[in-house]
Formats: C-alpha cells, sequence, structure tokens
C-alpha cells in the first residue's frame, strides 16, 4: 500500500460531474476529492452560501405597488450570524449574537454594517413578518423554536462558547452544540428571509438588519408572558380547526400539492431519525476509538518486547486520531445534513400554514354566501308577509353582503394565485439548496475518509517493522 504511487486520495473522483449513468462514482476509491468552487465555497456558513446562490424567483405579489418595488434577481443580500455572547449574569441574563450583512441592494444605506441582536429579537422579526405576510399567502421562513430548558443552562454558564460544523471544540459540551444550532438555524432564517423578493424590503427586517440602537424588548414572544399564554390558546384553537374543518378541494393542483407535502414531511422525518441515529453512532465508535488507544498504550508500556511496544504505542496514537475523525464524521452527518433536514421540515410546517390560512379565507367566503343565501330568504319572506320595512331592510343586507361575498372570493382566488407562486419558488430554492447540501455532504465524507485511509498507510511502516 505505501509502496504505490504517490497519487492523492480521490483526486479524479468529480461529484458535480452529471453524467452520472456513464461512469461509477465510487470507481476510484483510492483518490482524493476533487471540487469545484461551489461546494467549496459552501464552508463559510451552514447554508449561508447554498441559500445566497440560489436562485431568487418573484412571486407574485398582493398589489402593484409591491410588485413595483420587489426585488429583482440581480440584488443580493449575505448574512451572517456570529460572535454569541452572554450579557449580564444569572436568569436576568441573555445570549446576543452579532448579525453582519453585505447587500448590493439599494433599499439599504450601506453595503456592509453590522448590529447586535439578541434571541427576542429574532422571533420578534418572525412575529411581526407572520402577522402581514402570512394571511396574504406568503411562506414566512421558520425561525428557531424556544427551548426553556436549554436556555436556562445556558444562563447559568459563563460564556457560550460554539462548536463548528467540522468538530472542532473548546469544551465540547451539550451547551455549545446548542449554542451552534441555534446561531445556524438563525443565520439560515435571515438569510432565507433576505432572499425573499418582498420579505426583504419590510421595512421591520430593514431595521433588524441596520439600526444601530437596540431594538424594544419582544416580551410577547416570551413563553411564560400573557401574550405567550394567548398565543398558545390562539394554537389550540387553530389545531381544533384544522382537525375539524375540511375543505372541499375544487382545485386538483393543491390537492395533487398538498399530498405531495405531506409524503415529503413523512420522508424527512425518517431521514431525520436516521441521520441523528447515525450521529450518535459515529460518536459511539470514537469513544470505542479513545478506549482502545488507551488500551493500546497501556499495553505498550508493558510489553517488554521493544519494536512491538513501539508498534503499540503508534497504533495508541492511531486511534486516537481515529477517534477524532468519528467525531468529525458525527459532526458532518449532524450539522451538515441532520440539522438542513430539520430546517425544511420547518419549512414544510410553514407552508401547511399558508395553506390553512387559504382554507380560513374560504371558511370567510363560505360564511358570507351562507349569510347572502339567508338574507335573500328574509327577503322573500318579507314580501311574501307584505312588510315593506322588512324588505327594505333585506334589501340593503342583501347588497353589503353581495360586496362580503365578491371580495370573499376575490381574496381567496388572490391567496391561490400567490400560494402558488410561493411554491414554485420554493420548489427552486429546495431544489438548488438540497444539491449544494449533499455535495457538501460528500465532499466531507470522501475527506474523511481520504484522511482514515492516510493513517492507515502511514501506520504501515510500523507494523511492517514488527521482527
Amino acid at each position: 500500500m505505501s509502496e504505490g504511487p504517490d497519487t492523492p486520495p480521490f483526486s479524479t473522483v468529480d461529484i458535480n460531474n452529471d453524467n452520472r449513468d456513464d461512469e461509477d462514482l465510487f470507481a476510484s476509491a483510492v483518490q482524493e476529492v476533487s471540487l469545484d468552487s461551489e461546494v467549496n465555497g459552501a464552508r463559510e456558513g451552514l447554508d449561508k452560501v447554498t441559500i445566497s446562490d440560489a436562485p431568487s424567483i418573484t412571486a407574485s405579489l398582493s398589489s402593484p405597488i409591491m410588485e413595483e418595488i420587489a426585488t429583482e434577481r440581480a440584488n443580493n443580500i449575505i448574512i451572517t450570524v456570529t460572535e454569541p455572547q452572554k450579557i449580564g449574569e444569572g436568569m436576568s441574563s441573555y445570549v446576543a449574537y452579532r448579525v453582519l450583512t453585505k447587500t448590493n441592494m439599494p433599499i439599504f444605506s450601506k453595503h456592509d454594517f453590522a448590529v447586535l441582536r439578541r434571541f427576542s429579537d429574532f422571533l420578534g422579526l418572525h412575529e411581526k413578518l407572520t402577522e402581514k405576510y402570512l394571511r396574504s399567502g406568503r411562506i414566512i421562513p421558520p425561525a428557531p423554536e424556544k427551548s426553556i430548558v436549554g436556555t436556562t443552562k445556558l444562563k447559568m454558564t459563563s460564556t457560550p462558547s460554539t462548536e463548528n460544523a467540522n468538530g472542532s471544540s473548546a469544551t465540547g459540551s451539550v451547551q455549545s452544540q446548542f449554542v451552534e444550532r441555534r446561531r445556524a438555524a438563525l443565520e439560515r432564517f435571515l438569510n432565507r428571509v433576505g432572499q425573499h423578493p418582498v420579505l426583504c424590503i419590510d421595512p421591520d427586517f430593514r431595521e433588524f438588519l441596520e439600526s444601530d440602537t437596540e431594538l424594544p424588548k419582544a416580551t410577547s414572544t416570551s413563553a411564560l408572558s400573557g401574550a405567550g399564554v394567548l398565543r398558545l390558546f390562539n394554537k389550540v384553537g387553530e389545531t381544533v380547526n384544522k382537525i375539524t374543518y375540511r375543505m372541499d378541494e375544487s382545485d386538483p393542483w393543491f390537492e395533487e400539492r398538498s399530498s405531495r407535502i405531506e409524503a415529503l414531511e413523512v420522508c424527512l422525518r425518517r431521514l431525520l431519525g436516521a441521520c441523528e441515529a447515525l450521529a450518535g453512532e459515529r460518536r459511539e465508535l470514537a469513544a470505542r476509538a479513545h478506549d482502545a488507544a488507551r488500551a493500546c498504550a497501556a499495553l505498550s508500556g508493558a510489553d517488554p518486547h521493544a519494536p512491538l511496544s513501539r508498534a503499540l504505542s503508534h497504533t495508541a496514537d492511531l486511534h486516537e486520531k481515529i477517534e477524532h475523525l468519528r467525531l468529525e464524521q458525527s459532526n458532518t452527518d449532524f450539522y451538515v445534513l441532520a440539522e438542513h433536514v430539520k430546517d425544511y421540515l420547518g419549512l414544510i410546517g410553514a407552508i401547511k400554514d399558508v395553506f390553512h390560512e387559504r382554507v380560513k379565507v374560504f371558511q370567510n367566503w363560505q360564511h358570507a354566501q351562507m349569510q347572502l343565501t339567508k338574507r335573500r330568504e328574509n327577503k322573500a319572506k318579507a314580501e311574501l308577509a307584505n312588510r315593506p320595512e322588512k324588505i327594505e331592510q333585506s334589501a340593503s343586507e342583501i347588497i353589503e353582503w353581495e360586496s362580503k361575498v365578491e371580495r370573499g372570493q376575490q381574496e381567496f382566488d388572490t391567496i391561490s394565485r400567490v400560494i402558488k407562486k410561493e411554491l414554485e419558488r420554493w420548489d427552486e430554492l429546495r431544489l438548488a439548496e438540497l444539491r449544494a447540501a449533499l455535495l457538501r455532504y460528500l465532499d466531507e465524507h470522501m475527506k474523511h475518509q481520504a484522511q482514515s485511509m492516510r493513517y492507515w498507510d502511514a501506520f504501515l511502516p510500523e507494523a511492517r517493522a514488527i521482527k
């Protein structure tokens, strides 16, 4: 093995080659990875480049004014969330994040700027965008969910530390993983909002990115506040409404797309479970490699045979390197793939929300039609009874409800049209993002395998030297 040519492992493999049917991707399993700039460029942040590189498809807008000022594809914005820092002590403390923005969009006053934002500011921004745009059919990118347990533990620690996607960590603790997962999720949330042609020009979003002053504290996002309790009751009511009301779908497009979304959610949940289990198994392998390293080190000190003792000592070093490699592989499974899948489960939840908003608009329209029918029946009864005052009252009510029916139909047609455009745009982004994520995932693991081969190749002369 060590006597072969010095060809780098995986050097002839090109995972970006679209002609997959003509060649075996793993035909040269002893060659080093060779990737183009598209995948290498994705290393700066979890999904950061995949989002910015994805095409921005202009969605159907709810008003001519918004159509005129909607961003074009040439406009670009890249947002980085970094430097989590704990401010304050004890239960009154919180973690703030530095938000860096680079853009060429003319609606911003500068091309580069940075602000400090706390986690509740992100949730407040998501809540404002939801209130403004969900009813019109816009898919609002999901923000990370609050974790009372994780936040409480974080408040009781000294300084938040992060663990990057490649596994390097100062502490390797669970809390460092919690901070990194939240930071990456916040970054993906902002970049998805920034890439949306309507949401990115929202005044609240621009204030969030640009304003140097501290934003008003979003007390409504607290899980224990009065607004939080009210929000919980509203969610329960929405859930009950979703379960009890079934809309008779007349549009085959929505019927087919709804079934596809449901099936996709089931598959993604299975994949998420498999990825998390795989990451756990690799961490278990790392722990077993650590045990093997300690056992070999102890054995090398007890064996009187010098060549064998030296080989056992090198074996211990090898297993220590394998341990770190397994941890890196576990983090690749978790941060590069599992978190991305979890992110898309959140997006599917956002899609279901806009579907439900359409159902609510349909309910309002149907209610208006029922009230109009009732008023017409009342007028007919009044005419039969020859009651002029009731006839006049019913006539005015009929005019009022006719306008409500017309307005309800317009709202239903509008939200249906917007949702179709939003899902077309989402499909475009999903393909681009998943492709980039899979390429990066494959890139990382091919490099891990190449590194493992180099470790064993370097150990082979020591094993052969045993006499």
